[in-house]
């Protein structure tokens, strides 16, 4: 299993992760590490834990928003199939009267020719 070394909050931390992940994980603890410092900026020395804590808590946030987002959305998919499904059998039943339709109207010219040549 790979390891690697992330700093976040000026502290570096040996981290194991699974094989090709690695550039993800640098990534994360980029974003953790930008969290902290912003974090920083806000409050000043508040400790490093409750720094923690606070990026933390704002991530789950993210993922939170992030989550419901995504169940709106397949709310709304949901929504347009079956709207759509409902639009197709309608089309369908469309297409079927109108080849009813065509081919009583071929029956009916099938009869007028008949005709013409019975005279």
């Amino acid at each position: 299993m790979p390891q690697i070394v992330v700093t976040i909050d000026e502290k570096t931390y040996r981290m194991a992760c699974g094989e090709g992940e690695e550039a993800h994980l640098t990534a994360l603890a980029a974003e953790v590490d930008g969290r902290i410092v912003e974090l920083r900026k806000s409050f000043g020395q508040i400790g490093d834990l409750r720094l923690m804590v606070m990026a933390a808590i704002m991530g789950s946030d993210e993922l939170f928003e992030a989550r419901q987002r995504i169940s709106e959305l397949e709310s709304e998919i949901a929504e347009h199939s079956a709207r759509s499904d409902e639009f197709e059998g309608a089309r369908h039943e469309e297409r079927t009267r109108f080849i009813d339709s065509l081919n009583e109207t071929a029956e009916a010219l099938e009869r007028f020719g008949a005709r013409l040549e019975e005279r």
